[in-house]
């Protein structure tokens, strides 16, 4: 069983529709897949119509959230009821301030000289959520940075950066428990992604455990191996699962669907413990 527990679609910013990124997620031999669009439930619709036959949806999404050090971080909640009231008001918020910050951020980045425009990020966007991704892609389509992974430095968009903007977030306990009281099952999403800013510490994920956080995402592209050991090793010390997922995003990002992926009896445990909504197969 071949199972991708971290993907992005179009209703975020991956650049693949949600009926497309479950089919290539079929061809590509997977047997489950989450969509975990950004602050968003907006493609589960359009992937559940578009399920190709034998393979497993799971409905999810990666929620913004910052610990109380000031530290961005993602939350990956997944099998939640999206339309649970006060996670669905929460979302929204998220949401809304995109906009405000996306904006934000081009507006800097003209003014340190890039030839962008926010007309221009808005249609990189698309329908999707508008983020830092569309953004970076408008500064490599100007020729600004080599690619999207190179706009996500100390120059540009990288927390902290020249051009950064914060936005609203949840707080990561907030999250979790916002998760389980839809139903949810919360995964700390790849949490020591260094590449990425400031990462939590072990003290930060103990309080995230004791809230109800239910696993770790441990294998993942920004995770080297001895960092995957340690990671791993902290989940078993306190009782979380240990995923692993490609965190998808079409052409925007070089990793392909699949390519890390979850054990089968740690996505068992996931789908015991969701209580929102259920799996769905063709």
């Amino acid at each position: 069983m071949r199972i991708d527990l971290h993907t992005h679609s179009t209703a975020s910013d991956g650049t693949d529709s949600p009926a497309a990124l479950v089919r290539i997620a079929r061809d590509a031999g997977l047997d489950v897949v989450a969509l975990t669009d950004h602050d968003t439930t907006g493609g589960w619709a359009e992937a559940a119509d578009a399920l190709p036959a034998d393979l497993t949806l799971v409905r999810g999404a990666e929620i913004s959230c910052i610990d109380g050090d000031g530290i961005s971080l993602h939350m990956l909640g997944y099998l939640f009821d999206d339309a649970e009231p006060e996670f669905a008001r929460e979302r929204e918020l998220v949401r809304t301030d995109r906009v405000r910050r996306a904006r934000a951020m081009v507006e800097r980045c003209i003014e340190l000289g890039a030839p962008i425009t926010w007309e221009r990020v808005r249609e990189i966007a698309g329908d999707g959520a508008v983020g830092r991704p569309h953004v970076a892609t408008a500064l490599a389509e100007a020729g600004v940075v080599a690619d999207v992974s190179d706009a996500f430095t100390p120059e540009w968009l990288k927390d902290g950066g020249r051009a950064f903007v914060g936005k609203y977030e949840i707080t990561a306990v907030r999250a979790v428990r916002l998760i389980r009281a839809a139903g949810g099952v919360p995964v700390f999403a790849h949490p020591a992604a260094s590449k990425r800013g400031r990462t939590v510490s072990d003290a930060t994920i103990e309080e995230l455990a004791e809230a109800g956080l239910a696993g770790l995402e441990v294998d993942h592209l920004d995770h080297d191996d001895e960092t995957r050991a340690r990671l791993r090793d902290l989940a078993r010390g306190l009782g979380l699962v240990a995923t692993g997922s490609s965190d998808y995003h079409g052409s925007r990002k070089i990793i392909g669907i699949g390519q890390f992926t979850t054990d089968p009896e740690v996505f068992a445990a996931i789908a015991d413990q969701g209580r929102g909504v259920p799996l769905l197969r063709a």
